[in-house]
């Protein structure tokens, strides 16, 4: 491992491959920053960039793309409540509200300070232990991942807000969306209108975009700007208090994000809900997130990060893509004559500890770039809010369009901001049906797969330990509250003396 590690220092160090992972990160941020773009984009936009790098700087650079759209993505989240990234979704629930109590340098920190901390936790994590989590991620067949789909959907409990049955109303609408498209398991179309921008369902990001950004301007309008924000620049940097609260969430989130990020095709979406999901059980202060709470900034944040870092677990060494972004990077290894898999770390173990050491370096930029900008990056909320609107409105409808280079993803953005406006108005909560929209078609996939293996009996979970253990888990989250509530409680002694006594 010390022989590795020292490698791989020698070849990141180079200033070509300094230079080219600053280049990476500085663009992902600004990728991420950018509605619509995503990592995913922008590594693949910018891959033919690389065409005539040596392999090992072309991947650091990319990679750096990829983790630095995480940081990108949350600014605009906190600041504006658009999210960059899909994963930055989550975090815009308590980030914003802190941005509008003027917390939104503190927001900004902590999500930069526990990004950092979860990327070097599940980067010690990824090189120690890649080859024993790659083996038992293959134990995850469609049994597995069905019961990982269900404890995603059991998360919706959290994101419900003070009405449960509103939260499972939208989730279930965001389940109902995600049915349009090609049947996972005929191929046949279904509620697409013969509308061929539809066969591979609604676009999420648009979606997105659209509830999110347009949805919350159009609500702005209507109920008059808000008034913009002029605090002091100590009012914005992070307290000693804030930290301490910080710590538990940031730990339990880079934990469940690399556990989730090693399991293909989860990507860091999904792992920065079901990390706000268990924050919103067994936080002390579970009762402020959705109202400003900083653990509703560094959990998801955590969660995402580590995410997108376990991700290369399942890439590097078996060859398959943790998520989206890494999909991409996987045709780049293809395109560079590399084959990634078991053998990858033995045949090309320069390159292999070569972007592995190149992580640390990057989120080490990252950090230094990021974190004292955050007050500065704060100082946004001082402009007045009729002219953020038409910017917010213009990068919104720009992001849609470059996605796909057609009018249908503007529509979208379009109607689904019309449907952002409505649902504010009414207090109807919008993550359920994100989840819901997110999960959907992995659950239906799961669903169809696990059924075919037991021939229409889906009673086949139960011979599956790792599934039950998962399913339990989904129970308790789901239920666990409200059996808390039903047992009895013992009164002191003294409570139940009668009066005068």
């Amino acid at each position: 491992m010390i022989d590795n590690l020292i490698l791989g220092f020698q070849t990141a160090l180079t200033p070509q491959n300094l230079l080219w992972c600053f280049v990476g990160v500085l663009a992902g941020t600004v990728i991420g920053l950018l509605p619509g773009l995503g990592s995913t984009t922008g590594v693949a936009v910018l891959l033919p960039l690389t065409l005539d790098f040596e392999p090992v700087t072309a991947l650091i650079m990319l990679a750096g793309i990829y983790y630095g759209a995480q940081y990108g993505g949350t600014i605009t989240s906190v600041l504006l409540s658009t999210p960059g990234e899909a994963s930055s979704v989550v975090t815009t629930l308590d980030g914003y509200q802190m941005a509008r109590r003027g917390r939104a340098g503190a927001a900004l920190s902590i999500a930069a300070i526990g990004s950092f901390v979860a990327a070097i936790f599940s980067l010690i994590l990824l090189m120690v232990l890649a080859p024993p989590f790659a083996n038992f991620a293959l134990k995850f067949g469609p049994v597995e991942n069905l019961s990982i789909m269900i404890l995603g959907l059991a998360t919706i409990v959290s994101f419900s807000g003070e009405s449960r049955i509103r939260g499972l109303a939208m989730a279930s609408a965001g389940l109902l969306l995600a049915t349009v498209g090609m049947d996972a398991a005929t191929g046949t179309a279904r509620f697409t209108f013969d509308n061929v921008n539809l066969l591979s369902g609604v676009p999420f990001v648009e979606v997105m975009i659209g509830l999110f950004a347009v949805g919350e301007v159009m609500y702005q309008i209507r109920v008059g700007a808000a008034a913009p924000i002029r605090t002091r620049f100590r009012e914005l940097l992070i307290t000693r208090s804030e930290l301490r609260r910080s710590i538990g969430p940031i730990g339990r989130g880079s934990v469940l994000g690399f556990l989730l990020g090693c399991l293909p095709g989860s990507g860091s979406t999904l792992a920065s809900f079901i990390a706000y999901g268990v924050e919103k059980r067994v936080s002390r202060n579970r009762s402020q997130l959705g109202q400003g709470a900083i653990e509703g900034v560094a959990s998801p944040e955590s969660a995402n990060n580590a995410a997108a870092n376990a991700n290369f677990v399942p890439t590097l060494t078996l060859g398959i893509p943790g998520g989206g972004t890494t999909a991409v990077l996987l045709g780049a290894f293809t395109i560079y004559g590399l084959q990634p898999g078991p053998l990858l770390f033995q045949s090309q173990p320069k390159l292999v500890w070569g972007l592995l050491v190149s992580f640390f370096i990057g989120n080490v930029m990252l950090l230094v770039l990021n974190l004292p900008m955050a007050p500065i990056f704060a100082q946004m909320l001082r402009i007045p809010y009729a002219y953020l609107y038409p910017i917010i409105l213009f990068t919104s409808f720009v992001g849609a369009y470059s996605i796909d280079n057609n009018m249908f993803s503007v529509w979208i953005v379009f109607v689904a901001g019309v449907a952002g406006y409505f649902m504010k108005l009414y207090d109807l909560p919008m993550a359920p049906l994100v989840l819901g929209l997110v999960i959907g078609p992995l659950f239906e996939k799961a669903l169809t797969q696990t059924s075919a293996l037991g021939d229409g009996d889906l009673l086949i979970v139960l011979s599956h330990p790792i599934a039950l253990v998962v399913l339990a888990l989904a129970v308790l989250l789901a239920a666990g509250p409200s059996l808390v509530r039903l047992l009895p409680r013992n009164t002191p002694d003294r409570e139940r003396e009668p009066a005068g006594v």
